[in-house]
């Protein structure tokens, strides 16, 4: 790594979610191989493989030792493994400290939700999986129903697939309209979904608080004062 060169840290733990991750890295994987200034690395506790919410394991490729100021963060959501780590201390410190000089601090679905947990969200807008967007007013954001949300150096996505929105909208950010269209056109982004848009104000399965409490009792069991903080935002 040379010194100009700028960092982007993926931060993986535990049965995240991998397309939170996967969309993003592949979009600013595509930058970094067009423009050497950048690189991409992933980052976890230890080099140990990690299990996601598919059958697919993911190995960092570095510690967070080993990247201690990346220019850039990125942070995966996911359900129960999320919300367990929200009381991780290991990685909620190496989110502090990565993001006090971090020059970006994004995240995608939940993972936002840890960066709350983290104390980075305090006054700010935010988004998250729309199931989960409520709760960030229990860690001092202001929830907001968009695609993603940009307040100063904080990004935020909302659920799963909206991290590749969001990683382009950082191309767009850092090098202009051109190459993000280049790197748009690279990874082949054209979003048709077979059933259409989404309709927000109907979803198809109808009210989804138990599930919502189910996931937070689960995760958070050993750390009752924040399932309260939660849960009275719920």
């Amino acid at each position: 790594m040379t010194d100009e060169q700028k960092t982007f840290a993926f931060v993986v733990y535990p049965g995240f979610t991998v397309l939170d991750l996967v969309g993003p890295l592949q979009v600013l994987s595509a930058l970094a191989s067009h423009n050497p200034r950048y690189r991409v690395v992933v980052v976890g506790e230890t080099l140990d493989g990690l299990g996601t919410d598919t059958p697919l394991g993911v190995t960092p490729s570095h510690t967070f030792a080993d990247v201690p100021a990346p220019y850039a963060l990125l942070v995966p959501g996911g359900g129960q493994p999320t919300i367990r780590a929200l009381s991780h201390e290991p990685l909620l410190a190496y989110l502090r400290s990565a993001a006090a000089s971090a020059r970006l601090v994004t995240s995608v679905c939940t993972g936002s939700l840890l960066l709350g947990a983290a104390g980075l969200l305090e006054g700010r807008p935010a988004t998250t999986h729309w199931m989960f967007r409520d709760l960030l007013r229990a860690f001092g954001a202001e929830p907001v129903a968009r695609r993603w949300v940009e307040d100063g150096p904080v990004i935020t996505a909302a659920g799963v697939s909206a991290g590749i929105d969001l990683a382009l909208h950082i191309v767009e950010r850092l090098e202009g309209t051109e190459v993000a269209r280049t790197v748009q056109f690279a990874v082949e982004y054209d979003p048709q979904p077979p059933l259409g848009p989404l309709d927000w104000s109907n979803p198809p399965y109808g009210p989804l608080t138990p599930l919502r409490e189910h996931v937070l009792r689960d995760g958070l069991a050993d750390n009752p004062e924040l399932l309260e903080k939660l849960l009275a935002q719920a």
